[in-house]
């Protein structure tokens, strides 16, 4: 019989950046829903009510920051704060991103910064940060994209990031094995948020990438719930270095 407890996070703390919307706040309460209390954070510290609102009532802590993870010196100090609110730190989710559907012979030097500094920068030095204050056993979870296997147009900035995050998640596995703190990435395939409503908005794009994706529906916030809790815990203990798509057989059928 499975050990059911393996996936059980109680006593656990994390944090989640990018939390006060979409994805990010999903996952804020899917590890609280498991058992861990949770530092969360935005730009916009007031935008967290709602998430740390949901994961209070579910019996845990929240930790409502404030965080734009551009700013390296920022970023060092309020890990350090969650780290002393939590109780310590054993769990970072990297969610924070952006994105600016822009054609490339149009991108700009600012756009180019402004993706490239948020959604890979921004990740190295949260988890560098985090890694600082981890004890053996501690997990770091990437949001990386379906654009680290395929060439998305109008997607180059955002892409190259998402790409880069997945070289970061290997060497950073490699290196910090020996700390005992495992780094891995989820990528999530077509899922319909504030970030990617742009897409949502045009009927013929949902019909023809529905066709291609075998489940023949886009992804549920929800369906992001199991990969991870699953990472954040101890059922995945001798994983590291890797990245899973939660795509509905997106990247399998193409």
């Amino acid at each position: 019989m499975a050990d059911l407890s393996l996936f059980d996070l109680s006593g656990e703390k994390a944090l989640v950046t990018g939390a006060s919307r979409g994805i990010g706040q999903e996952l804020a309460v899917a590890l609280a829903r498991a058992g861990a209390d949770v530092a969360i954070t935005a730009r916009d510290a007031a935008s967290l009510s709602p998430c740390a609102e949901t994961v209070t009532r579910l019996g845990r802590k929240a930790v409502p920051l404030a965080l734009d993870v551009r700013d390296v010196a920022q970023v060092g100090t309020v890990v350090g704060a969650a780290a002393q609110q939590l109780g310590g730190l054993s769990i970072l989710v990297n969610n924070a991103g952006v994105e600016e559907v822009t054609p490339s012979l149009e991108v700009t030097e600012d756009i180019w910064d402004k993706i490239l500094d948020t959604n890979l920068k921004g990740s190295f030095f949260c988890a560098q940060a985090a890694a600082q204050r981890m004890t053996a056993g501690g997990s770091i979870i990437n949001l990386c994209s379906l654009t680290t296997e395929v060439g998305i147009p109008t997607a180059v900035p955002y892409g190259s990031s998402k790409t880069g995050l997945l070289g970061m998640t290997r060497a950073l596995a490699a290196e910090w094995a020996s700390l005992g703190i495992r780094v891995n990435a989820i990528a999530p395939g077509y899922f319909r948020t504030a970030m990617t409503e742009v897409f949502y908005e045009n009927d013929a794009w949902q019909q023809a990438m529905k066709a291609k994706i075998p489940m023949a529906r886009f992804g549920n916030l929800d369906d992001l719930d199991g990969i991870a809790v699953f990472l954040a815990s101890r059922a995945s203990a001798y994983i590291t270095g890797q990245c899973f798509p939660v795509d509905g057989g997106f990247l399998a059928s193409i």
